[in-house]
């Protein structure tokens, strides 16, 4: 079924209310470019805390993250995961979040369920919640989980946009960024928080923007006040919620009411060049940016090679692509022509690079 069919086959841009496995089983299989997923942690709390002020800390005791044991604990995650495998496309990826109580028999679970795992990612929370009775050390991180579909997939991966968004630097696999709080945090008519476990919307950004195209379709099992559904319309990306409570669905259609989708320029990121148009040598003889007969130099002036009517180009002992010739007049094992040899303009050296990024910028849609 092709991507529009999937589109006016899903309900997208809604909260779907219900339990998450029977709802992500009645959705149409492989129909799905990513899952965020923030499951129930187990957290086992078995008392009220207290800070040493002796006030109640609004800590996870719904009824949602209780499970009688281990076991029951592992069968909804076995579960919960395998429908969210089969509402994948064949190249989706799925994130999960948690915290050591959990997200070790997640990462099991996701291995023996045929998911491909790609990176463990720690988010470093600047402003954690102390630990008040000083028994243990300060839980300052929780553990996300992205793995593919399956090893052979061709998953989405925006390499050089989360370079770009980290100032030209590779992205790493911590990240710090602080919890959510403030404004953004949620709050019901009693002042109380609308959800225990919001997550911050930069941590969905991030994500979004690293992993997903515009127009892809996110899903979110346990969309609790919509989060991901806020960072996806932001963005340009389709949301499906699926939220149990009522007052988690209320608190979240409200919220993403509010959200402005940005504008179809502004939504775009930084390209990989790995994605970029494949563009053969030949097309800049055939176009005539390049004259055959015309001579290509090294960077450093040392060597030449003329340019051939075919787009090949022979030097003085090699005959071949741009890139073979390159790397034997070099006496290299490979070698980049398109950054390798030169053209002159106006006495100056360029890149034959640069003719090829004009061509790929004159046939973008």
């Amino acid at each position: 079924m092709t991507d529009l069919a999937n589109k006016t086959a899903l309900p997208l841009d809604t909260i779907i209310k219900g339990d998450c496995i029977a709802a992500m089983n009645a959705l149409l299989e492989g129909s799905v470019d990513l899952i965020f997923a923030d499951p129930p942690y187990n957290l086992q709390l078995k008392n009220e805390l207290h800070r040493p002020d002796n006030s109640r800390v609004d800590a996870v005791d719904d009824a949602w993250d209780q499970f009688s044991s281990f076991a029951a604990y592992d069968r909804f995650t076995r579960e919960w995961l395998a429908a969210a495998r089969r509402v994948l496309k064949p190249d989706g990826a799925i994130w999960v979040i948690g915290s050591y109580h959990n997200i070790f028999r997640v990462g099991a679970a996701v291995q023996d369920l045929g998911y491909w795992i790609l990176n463990d990612v720690v988010w470093r929370k600047s402003n954690p919640m102390p630990n008040f009775r000083g028994k243990r050390l300060t839980n300052a991180h929780e553990t996300m989980i992205w793995a593919a579909k399956e090893e052979a997939s061709k998953y989405c991966f925006n390499y050089d946009a989360l370079k770009s968004m980290n100032e030209g630097i590779q992205m790493r696999s911590d990240w710090e960024m602080p919890i959510c709080s403030g404004h953004e945090r949620l709050k019901t008519e009693d002042g109380e928080k609308a959800h225990p476990t919001q997550k911050p919307e930069s941590l969905l950004h991030r994500i979004l923007v690293g992993t997903t195209e515009p127009g892809d379709i996110v899903l979110d099992p346990f969309f609790g006040t919509g989060t991901t559904g806020a960072a996806a319309k932001r963005l340009g990306r389709h949301f499906i919620g699926i939220e149990r409570e009522d007052d988690y669905i209320k608190a979240a259609k409200a919220r993403i009411k509010d959200v402005v989708p940005g504008s179809v320029d502004a939504i775009q990121v930084t390209k990989s060049k790995r994605k970029e148009k494949r563009i053969p040598f030949g097309q800049l003889v055939e176009r005539r940016m390049l004259e055959p007969g015309e001579i290509l130099v090294s960077p450093n002036g040392r060597h030449t090679a003329k340019v051939r009517a075919d787009g090949s180009l022979i030097s003085s002992d090699a005959i071949g692509s741009i890139h073979q010739v390159g790397a034997a007049v070099e006496g290299a094992p490979s070698c980049n022509g398109w950054t390798y040899w030169h053209f002159r303009r106006d006495g100056r050296p360029v890149a034959i690079d640069v003719l090829r990024q004009q061509i790929r910028t004159e046939t973008q849609v």
